[in-house]
């Protein structure tokens, strides 16, 4: 997820081993790198300039007529995919090797339309405390004058990932 532009971008999910072998931190540099797959939803909102640092994340993108909705604004699915990525690599960046996490809810409100002509939109993702079993993170998409489109907050269930060649028992 670091720059479309002409990039030659792998979709793919990496495998429970692979995740599991790396702290969250690295795991996320490495998709944001393209050292490993970027996940194939990121097809959808074509994200670029991303970065990671311990607990959080910035995503820069660009809403397009692609994005637009029967009633002809950027339809809401295009914020939520932006604001949920960015509050789970949040909470995925601050966990240890070995283990993951999973949302459990999310709330978006949304304040301002987005259209074609937005352009850049930068959303940023939060943690706001993780705990061994429940991760709590935030959300802001803002455009390039700074004003705040849409804000979410999310609670995720953290949990050890199986190990490898068992199955996973997690709920």
């Amino acid at each position: 997820m670091a720059d479309s532009a002409g990039a030659n971008v792998e979709y793919g999910v990496s495998s429970i081993e692979v995740m599991a072998s790396m702290p969250g931190l690295d795991f996320v540099r490495a998709i944001f790198d393209r050292r490993l797959p970027e996940p194939p939803i990121m097809q959808t909102v074509e994200p670029f300039d991303c970065t990671a640092e311990p607990g959080v994340v910035v995503i820069h993108s660009v809403p397009a007529l692609r994005h637009y909705n029967p009633i002809g604004s950027v339809h809401g699915g295009y914020a939520a995919i932006l604001l949920d990525s960015a509050m789970g690599l949040a909470v995925q960046t601050m966990l240890p090797e070995g283990i993951g996490y999973t949302t459990l809810e999310f709330k978006i409100s949304f304040i301002r339309g987005m259209g074609k002509d937005t352009g850049k939109i930068r959303t940023e993702g939060r943690t706001l405390n993780v705990g061994r079993r429940a991760a709590t993170a935030e959300a802001r998409i803002t455009d390039d004058k700074g004003r705040l489109i849409a804000h979410a907050t999310t609670t995720c269930l953290v949990f050890e990932l199986p190990k490898a060649g068992l199955p996973n028992t997690t709920a």
